[in-house]
């Protein structure tokens, strides 16, 4: 199974079942994720962390 597996049934979910407004949530969760990954390596952590 592949990583991509989670997103393509994800986006097949939301296009049958008339889900849209999961979209906005999926993509801020994404997000917030992608900024505590790329900010735990940098100078800028505990600043990132005291915000959320």
């Amino acid at each position: 199974m592949s990583k991509l597996s989670i997103f393509s049934e994800l986006w097949h979910f939301m296009r049958i079942r008339k889900k849209w407004w999961l979209l906005p949530i999926v993509v801020m969760i994404a997000l917030l994720g992608l900024i505590l990954v790329f900010a735990q390596g940098s100078p800028l952590a505990p600043f990132i962390y005291t915000v959320f």
